[in-house]
């Protein structure tokens, strides 16, 4: 064991850590002693399915279960109801039971694609949160004052703004420190969005007295397909873990050079080493790498060996994808309303200047004829290089 390995592995990839030393003598005693230490992440289900960028913290968190880490994989199934504040401009609507059961059963299936399920517990705040009472919740309030909670950045700009803020939104930093009280976590996992909640787990242990100080590990937020904004489903910018490989595979080729190289630090496995020489070599390579890399831990590696193959075929060698959507038409239909109602494009207005522009084949031939309507049959419909359809036609 060399400890100065790990803890540079811990650290990479990481903004910032407080109580780096606290983790350090954990890991020293765990290989001294066998004693295992207790990592908490907590996650809202307040949308369905996990994304590459839910996966920054998991995969460290995956890396110190190697080195004696419990995780505790905290569902928010209380806190969703209220819904984090972090970032918002506006009250955030409260979730019905059955949408954060539904959401929270995708969270407890998916967390396995990266950690190991033989040291990680799954827990729900609202097995504790639901018996603090009236009483309890009024002596939580009671440990945290008013001009505190504005200190926080976002309530700031809001009550600056005269923006309304919600009581329940200054309980949210509160019960989230009460969950590390209940649970009493050595390491807290977050965004770096999330350190005004993180450091709560750590005020409020000291508060009720449990005799621990939890350590703070806060990771970069993943850029998204876009470049520009945090990885998020609400803008649309996101790979979701259950992506099927070949449109993973196919996302991941679409983000920039520049950005490649912040998702090896983020998502791999790779050393640095290995990183490295891949950035001596041409971006393509170390981009299909990458894409090879992530859809084989999400779906295995001959998922990604095909995914690979049909990229190269359709992007390289002017192939069809062996797999298409299908869109069905009646005998007759016009090729412009087809290709915008399919989603090929985004009107007929656009679909006649694609056509116009030697851009739609169907079958293989290009296709001039703006008046093209379609006979009985199935035909392979392409605009561009990429965009593929199944049409038909009865």
């Amino acid at each position: 064991m060399n400890l100065d390995e790990i803890m540079k592995e811990v650290r990479r990839g990481v903004a910032e850590v407080i109580g780096f030393e606290q983790i350090q003598e954990m890991i020293r005693k765990y290989y001294e002693t066998g004693e295992h230490f207790y990592v908490k992440l907590g996650a809202d289900p307040t949308a369905a399915d996990l994304h590459f960028g839910h996966t920054v913290v998991l995969n460290k968190m995956a890396l110190l279960q190697k080195h004696g880490a419990i995780v505790q994989f905290l569902v928010g199934d209380f806190t969703a109801k209220i819904g984090d504040p972090t970032g918002k401009s506006a009250t955030r609507k409260m979730l019905d039971d059955e949408t954060i059961r539904a959401n929270a059963k995708t969270y407890t299936e998916q967390v396995f694609k990266i950690l190991d399920r033989e040291k990680t517990e799954i827990l729900y705040n609202s097995s504790w949160l639901k018996e603090l009472g009236a009483a309890g919740l009024i002596a939580l309030a009671s440990t945290f004052n008013v001009a505190r909670m504005l200190e926080r950045d976002d309530f700031t700009k809001r009550y600056k703004a005269q923006t309304p803020i919600a009581i329940s939104e200054f309980l949210y930093p509160l019960l989230q420190g009460y969950d590390s009280v209940v649970m009493k976590c050595d390491i807290e996992f977050g965004g770096t969005d999330q350190k005004f909640n993180l450091l709560m787990g750590r005020t409020l242990q000291r508060t009720y007295n449990t005799g621990k100080e939890q350590a703070v590990v806060m990771m970069p937020l993943l850029v998204g397909l876009d470049g520009v904004h945090k990885m998020s489903k609400s803008l649309g910018n996101y790979i979701g873990v259950t992506d099927e490989p070949s449109n993973m595979f196919g996302k991941v080729l679409s983000i920039s050079d520049e950005l490649m190289w912040t998702w090896f630090e983020l998502l791999s496995t790779k050393s640095e080493s290995e990183v490295e020489a891949l950035k001596a070599g041409h971006p393509k390579a170390a981009k299909e790498a990458l894409a090879c890399e992530l859809v084989a831990r999400y779906h295995g590696e001959a998922a990604a060996v095909a995914a690979l193959k049909e990229f190269q075929n359709v992007h390289g060698g002017g192939g069809v994808p062996s797999e298409l959507e299908s869109f069905s038409v009646s005998v007759g239909a016009w090729l412009p309303e087809v290709l915008s109602s399919c989603g090929l494009v985004g009107s007929n207005s656009e679909a006649r200047r694609n056509i116009k522009a030697n851009a739609v084949s169907i079958d293989g031939v290009k296709v001039t004829d703006e008046q093209f309507k379609f006979e009985k049959g199935e035909f392979v419909v392409q605009v561009g290089k990429k965009k593929f359809i199944k049409v038909v036609v009865a």
